[in-house]
């Protein structure tokens, strides 16, 4: 099985912590330089630092708000060695019911993922058309498949972000290029506390309670680790992944009860 990525560029969104971070980590691991982008740079720079760097391989960081698309298109424009791989990773929006949300809700949450998203692709497409090799792993979220209940802004953009994957899948599949969706259940990062926190809050219970019920609604017991989540989007990257396009997987523990 060919799992070899060097002298591949990745670009990782969102690597500063959580998912992203570990999606770094497991790609440097398989050769590739790894640019790391989020906002925070002394988090990216701690992160540099985790990263695998055998002969050959380098690695650096880039800063941007995603809330800010104009910022964000302005810093990928100014990347100068071909791109092969990309990591759309993008924090989700506030929770709440579909009917509390404020409709200004949806265009930002519109900007920072499916926005930012078409702005890289644009830019990094015909490198990757020359190379006849591209990546592109959308890391989403399993209410793809099944709404999640208090997420009405999250669950509408997911959902579109997953449209927009099927879409351009379909259009650059002739060039060598692959578009996938990884779907995590709850997995242990700063955003699954924050909504743990804010359920516990809002029903007027302990946090330890929360996770036990969320826990119980899961086949294996238990939240999933980032790094179980990075070694499905690193293993989609990959040669070995060639004819593997347009779909969306599941890395939930088999809490999504569809087949």
């Amino acid at each position: 099985m060919n799992l070899n990525l060097s002298g591949r560029n990745a670009l990782i969104c969102g690597a500063s912590a959580g998912i992203g971070q570990a999606v770094a980590i497991e790609l440097a691991e398989l050769g590739a330089n790894c640019i790391l982008f989020a906002r925070n740079p002394e988090k990216l720079q701690k992160v540099l630092g985790e990263l695998k760097q055998g002969e050959g391989q380098f690695h650096r960081y880039l800063t941007a708000d995603f809330s800010q698309p104009e910022d964000v298109k302005s810093v990928i424009n100014g990347i100068q060695e071909t791109i092969h791989i990309v990591i759309n990773n993008t924090g989700g929006p506030k929770g709440g019911p579909i009917v509390d949300a404020d409709p200004d809700a949806f265009q930002e949450a519109f900007k920072m993922h499916i926005v930012n998203s078409q702005n890289i692709a644009q830019r990094v497409l015909p490198g990757m058309k020359e190379a006849q090799f591209g990546r592109f792993v959308n890391i989403i979220s399993t209410s793809v498949r099944v709404p999640l209940r208090g997420l009405g802004v999250s669950n509408t953009i997911r959902g579109a972000m997953a449209s927009w994957a099927k879409t351009l899948a379909n259009e650059v599949a002739p060039y060598g290029i692959t578009v996938n969706n990884v779907l995590p259940g709850s997995t242990e990062t700063g955003r699954l506390a924050s909504l743990i926190s804010s359920q516990a809050e809002a029903r007027g219970m302990d946090t330890t309670r929360v996770v036990a019920e969320m826990q119980a609604e899961i086949p294996m017991g238990r939240f999933g680790r980032p790094e179980e989540i990075a070694s499905l989007a690193a293993f989609l990257c990959t040669p070995a992944a060639s004819y593997i396009t347009g779909v969306s997987i599941q890395a939930d523990g088999g809490r999504i009860g569809s087949i």
